[in-house]
C-alpha cells in the first residue's frame, strides 16, 4: 500500500496552488487544520469509515465540523477527496500544505525546549538569531522540559541544536566510556 504522505502530496500541491493563486492560503490553512483535527477524532473517523454513508454525507459532515460550508472551493476540494476515498489522509494533506506555505512564505516553526520558562524578550532574541542562521522568518514554539536541567534544545525541521546541560552531560559520559 502507498504511503499516506505519497498519497497526500498531490492533493496538497493542488490545494496550495489554488489557494495561493486565489489569495486564500491563510484561510485554507485554517480550514485544513480544522478538518485534519476532526479526522483524527475517533468518532469522526468511525463515521468516515461507515459504509452506509455516501461520500456526499461524509463531506457534509467534515464541512459542518470545520465550518467550511461558506467556502465552496474548499468544499469542492473535500468532494474530490471524498470521491477518491481519501478523506482519512487529510492530516497528511494539511502537513504537506503547511510545509509548502512555509516554504513560499520563507517562514519556519521552530520547537524550543528549555528547562525553565523563557521570557518574551528571550524568545524574540532567539528567533532573531535563528532567522539569521536559517535565512527565513522563525516562529518559535516554546515548551518547558525539566529533564534538560538547563540550556535549550532547538528543533527546526531536520536541524537539531542541543545546547542543554543534559545533552552535554550525555556527550561527556559517552566520551569517558570510549
Amino acid at each position: 500500500m502507498l504511503n499516506t504522505i505519497t498519497l497526500a502530496r498531490p492533493y496538497a500541491k493542488a490545494a496550495y496552488e489554488f489557494a495561493a493563486g486565489a489569495g486564500q492560503a491563510d484561510a485554507w490553512t485554517a480550514l485544513l487544520a480544522l478538518t485534519a483535527s476532526a479526522v483524527e477524532d475517533t468518532v469522526v473517523l468511525e463515521q468516515l469509515g461507515n459504509p452506509e454513508l455516501s461520500s456526499e454525507q461524509k463531506v457534509a459532515l467534515l464541512a459542518q465540523l470545520s465550518e467550511a460550508a461558506d467556502n465552496k472551493d474548499f468544499v469542492n476540494f473535500l468532494h474530490v477527496l471524498g470521491e477518491n476515498d481519501r478523506l482519512a489522509i487529510l492530516p497528511a494533506v494539511y502537513e504537506a500544505f503547511f510545509e509548502m506555505k512555509e516554504e513560499a512564505d520563507r517562514t519556519q516553526v521552530v520547537e524550543v525546549q528549555s528547562a525553565f520558562e523563557l521570557s518574551a524578550e528571550q524568545l524574540q532574541t532567539l528567533a532573531a538569531a535563528l532567522s539569521k542562521r536559517l535565512d527565513r522568518t522563525v516562529i518559535p514554539q516554546a515548551s518547558v522540559n525539566k529533564a534538560l536541567l538547563g540550556g535549550l534544545v532547538i528543533r527546526a525541521g531536520d536541524l537539531v541544536i542541543d545546547g542543554s546541560v543534559r545533552g552535554k552531560l550525555d556527550k561527556l559520559a559517552e566520551a569517558l566510556k570510549s
